[in-house]
């Protein structure tokens, strides 16, 4: 029971009515954003709307961080279309299973902190792409509905075409005027609202949500997804379920670190990670199309005076309870409103300040910025343009620090020959370390100090190996100085595969990390 309590926090005080309407205002944002991500990948609208219940329900109890409103994001279902165009919806349920494994994963072992390992050029190429792909997408909405699907496309001409130009009009207008005058009321639900009112009042032709498909359903149905058990189905899924959780938890934990800066309060990333996981799973066995957390819902729930996890459950409730009851009056929702509305989503994901950072950036993260947004774009395979972007940002981080290997040369009294190493020595800067050294010309002895170096790699390793026995053959002796203790543990482990040649000195101390 003292559990219990924990997981609705009425351990500490809450303020029931606002976390109550908190919770409604959450769930009629939900609803659009939900149907319209739903609609452009190609998904059942339902699977949108069980996807907002499931995410926001689970991980309200679950999660690590109070206030947080998980649902049907955009960024996590772009993921999938791909998949969902080439290899069908069953699928996709079995894609967003395996990302619910694979964050539970990383909650477990603690993983969490290896996402920062995606570099921002990567994110905001990412990003951007997403946001063409979502805004491109909503073209549909003024093509005949008669021909969507087929192969020869036939735009909207005439009357119909200029009244969803107009209603789409209406709902921008909505959304970016009506919050210089009041924020007490979500801008997307009232140009909703206002939409909703035009057509049903004036009996305007337009096509309507209940056009494309029902959304009265009853409970998610559990449902093991129709995919063959092999390694050809693991091959297929595995990629898209491991992208689309690494979007997914760095949407979550850039949402976490922004609701602890606001409330001044601290949540776990990690329990955050498993909550996640475990509804991304539910999600794949009880056809949602998965998620993960939403900023924009976020701000609205604590804008509206949230702290407590109990407005994400009310919120889940109330869009459950528009599955099973409310279904005829949202069926009548116009395409043109959510197209609005998705409109001003992409205007928002776009990162616009990546635009004045250009002159900024080296050149090498402006490239991998653009190619991550052109694969995104036109081959709509966000798990290839991030898994490119990556490599391309490694290779780049490796040659610029392969140019740092230097080395200080000079000769003591004694006649022996000092060579002090700067910089790492890995794959990338075995080369320039070895042209460093003139074993025909050096004297009878070597220093070589590493008190301003690492050996990082087996490539260091053989390439010491290399060197030592070169002095060796030559009949001269080489030190190896100032190596610290895991560089030492390193070139210990290799021992029994190369012949590092390392002669102690008493009169150096090892140098170690504190």
């Amino acid at each position: 029971m003292k559990h219990l309590f924990n997981l609705f926090d009425l351990k500490q005080k809450v303020d029931y009515k606002s976390e109550i309407l908190a919770g409604l205002t959450v769930a009629m944002t939900m609803i659009p954003e939900s149907l319209s991500f739903a609609l452009v990948a190609g998904f059942p609208p339902l699977a949108g709307l069980y996807a907002a219940f499931i995410m926001g329900f689970i991980t309200s109890i679950l999660g690590g961080r109070p206030g947080l409103i998980s649902g049907g994001a955009g960024a996590t279902v772009v993921v999938l279309i791909a998949l969902m165009k080439t290899h069908g919806i069953e699928y996709v349920y079995g894609a967003v299973a395996m990302a619910g494994i694979i964050q539970i994963v990383v909650g477990l072992f603690k993983l969490g902190k290896f996402i920062r390992l995606v570099p921002q050029s990567v994110m905001f190429g990412f990003v951007n792409g997403l946001a063409i792909i979502i805004f491109m997408s909503q073209l549909e909405a003024f093509q005949d509905p008669a021909t969507h699907g087929s192969e020869t496309i036939t735009w909207l001409t005439g009357t119909p075409l200029y009244t969803m130009i107009g209603l789409v009009a209406i709902t921008i207008a909505v959304i970016i005027i009506l919050p210089k005058f009041t924020k007490a009321i979500p801008a997307s639900l009232v140009a909703i609202i206002v939409v909703f009112a035009i057509v049903y009042f004036t009996g305007i032709e337009t096509e309507q949500i209940r056009d494309k498909a029902s959304i009265s359903g009853s409970f998610p149905p559990f449902h093991i997804p129709k995919i063959p058990l092999n390694m050809e189905t693991l091959i297929v899924i595995f990629p898209y379920g491991l992208i689309m959780s690494m979007v997914g938890l760095t949407e979550g934990l850039l949402t976490l670190n922004l609701v602890d800066e606001i409330t001044g309060t601290r949540g776990r990333s990690n329990k955050e990670c498993v909550a996640q996981g475990i509804a991304n799973i539910s999600n794949g066995f009880f056809t949602g199309m998965g998620g993960c957390p939403m900023i924009a819902q976020t701000l609205v729930n604590l804008s509206a005076g949230s702290r407590a996890r109990l407005s994400g459950i009310i919120a889940s409730l109330t869009i459950l309870a528009i599955i099973l009851y409310g279904a005829p009056v949202i069926e009548l929702l116009p395409i043109a409103a959510l197209t609005g509305v998705m409109f001003m989503v992409a205007i928002g994901t776009f990162e616009w300040t990546s635009f004045k950072i250009f002159g900024k950036m080296p050149i090498t993260d402006v490239i991998v910025m653009l190619i991550v947004t052109g694969i995104t774009v036109f081959m709509k395979n966000l798990a290839l343009a991030v898994l490119i972007g990556i490599i391309i940002s490694a290779l780049a981080f490796a040659w610029e620090n392969a140019k740092r290997i230097r080395a200080r040369k000079y000769v003591d009294e004694n006649g022996v020959k000092h060579y002090e190493i700067y910089g790492p020595l890995f794959f990338g800067s075995t080369t320039g370390f070895a042209e460093k050294f003139d074993i025909q010309n050096d004297p009878e002895e070597v220093i070589i100090d590493f008190s301003e170096s690492r050996v990082t790699d087996m490539s260091a390793i053989e390439a010491l190996n290399s060197l030592t026995e070169k002095y060796q053959k030559a009949g001269k002796t080489i030190h190896l100085r100032h190596l610290s203790e895991d560089c030492i543990r390193l070139l210990k482990n290799a021992d029994k595969i190369v012949d590092v040649n390392i002669i102690e000195d008493p009169t150096y101390k090892v140098l170690t990390e504190k």
